[in-house]
């Protein structure tokens, strides 16, 4: 966080957008003199009951804010709506300042950052790599420097892989901790608005003041504010043995890992080896089973009467829902009932999961040859999470043998975020 003023620190995040020189990054930002009017405001009302007094925020472009466009990547669709969204509206109240909106895969669809009509965000460490979707240009913004903070979206890792791929924090709440009322939906059972930021503890203060019951989205859950806990002295951590883990040929994300868990160590975990099949029989769910519907259901006026509107990529994957049938959506809910029994277990053995954020970094090459599998493989370790309503925070541990950051994402239960936010904070790089 930033000690300058809140004008101050608004001429500083344009100054830095333009230095960073991406027109892929943001889809629309607010005028300068206008922000610094806003930031001015602020400043003359003092912090005194202002949290996140005259910080910087991004907002990814399928969640409202108030003066700006929302788009979720697809022109044919833009709106301008009427008010900030919930979330937005409550980071407005507690100081923060939006600069604009960022770039996203199309609706939300996708772990990569490269399925955008709009280009694709140059990622923050390392140009010939991806930036990680589906909330690229969130993470990119905090990545470089630009902004303080920035909201995501999460359905199947959104919230955490394109933070393993830009070397900043993802916190991935528990489903209805933020409201989702103002945020445009994939699979609205499983969407959740989620936190990017450069370390746990700045993570954990936006998400205090983010979460709250909102009586106006049905997804709401009247839970326990956030609170960032201490890391208990011992911990008992599962990982899937070795025979299970999934690198796709990447040796330092291999090696890596390793490390990471040896630094878990170190703070006073014992590794739990754990069978992870039944979680990746649940993570297999969501792409191969009928959930995808619930993003043609979200974009149904616009995939059948303008199909051309859409990005050829994102067009094949949700357009391949039209077929399926009630029958079907019934069968997988069955089955996801039976893996959460099978599952449950697990989460009651140990006190979090400790998983790779990213079984391999991808290049925009990597994917030029092969967009949907890669996109797949980097959701290994995340696409479950939200099925099982899980919590998950992604923070970077260590370093890479190629000198990339390597980043853990623990997961716990529901509820479990603040808890997982302590373990975070001792073991962050």
């Amino acid at each position: 966080m930033s000690e300058r003023s809140p004008v101050a620190a608004v001429r500083a995040a344009y100054a830095a957008l333009r230095a960073y020189n991406d027109p892929a990054l943001f889809l629309s930002v607010h005028d300068e003199e206008a922000s610094v009017h806003r930031a001015g405001e602020i400043e003359a009302a003092g912090p005194a009951g202002k949290p996140l007094y005259g910080l910087l925020f991004a907002v990814k472009d399928n969640i409202d804010a108030a003066g700006l466009p929302t788009t979720a990547a697809c022109p044919a669709f833009s709106y301008q709506p009427k008010a900030s969204s919930f979330v937005v509206a409550r980071l407005e109240a507690a100081g923060a300042i939006v600069l604009g909106k960022t770039n996203l895969d199309q609706f939300a669809t996708g772990l990569v950052g490269v399925r955008s009509p709009y280009g694709v965000p140059r990622n923050a460490l390392n140009a010939k790599l991806i930036p990680g979707g589906s909330s690229s240009g969130s993470a990119v913004a905090v990545g470089a420097g630009i902004v303080d903070f920035s909201l995501g979206t999460d359905t199947a890792g959104s919230g955490r892989i394109p933070a393993g791929m830009n070397g900043i924090v993802g916190l991935k709440p528990t489903l209805g901790l933020l409201s989702g009322t103002g945020m445009v939906p994939a699979c609205r059972t499983l969407d959740t608005i989620s936190i990017f930021a450069r370390s746990v503890e700045f993570a954990a203060k936006v998400a205090a003041v983010a979460a709250g019951y909102d009586e106006a989205d049905a997804y709401s859950r009247p839970l326990a504010p956030f609170e960032l806990k201490a890391k208990p002295a011992k911990l008992r951590v599962g990982v899937p043995p070795a025979g299970q883990r999934k690198f796709f040929g990447d040796a330092h994300a291999e090696a890596a890992y390793a490390a990471d868990l040896e630094r878990l160590k170190s703070h006073g975990a014992d590794l739990v080896e754990l069978d992870f099949e039944p979680l990746h029989a649940v993570a297999r769910l969501l792409y191969e089973g009928p959930w995808v519907a619930e993003r043609y259901a979200a974009t149904k006026p616009l995939i059948e009467e303008h199909p051309e509107a859409f990005f050829p990529t994102t067009l094949k994957i949700i357009g391949g829902a039209k077929g399926l049938t009630a029958v079907a959506a019934f069968e997988a809910m069955y089955k996801l009932a039976d893996l959460k029994r099978k599952t449950a277990p697990i989460f009651e053995s140990v006190d979090c999961l400790a998983v790779p954020t990213l079984p391999r970094l991808y290049t925009l090459a990597d994917l030029e040859a092969e967009p949907i599998l890669y996109n797949s493989n980097l959701g290994t370790y995340t696409n479950f999470v939200n099925l099982l309503d899980l919590a998950a925070i992604s923070v970077p541990v260590g370093m890479r043998g190629d000198g990339h950051p390597s980043s853990l994402t623990l997961i716990g239960k529901a509820q479990s975020d603040g808890a997982l936010a302590g373990i975070a904070t001792a073991i962050a790089a």
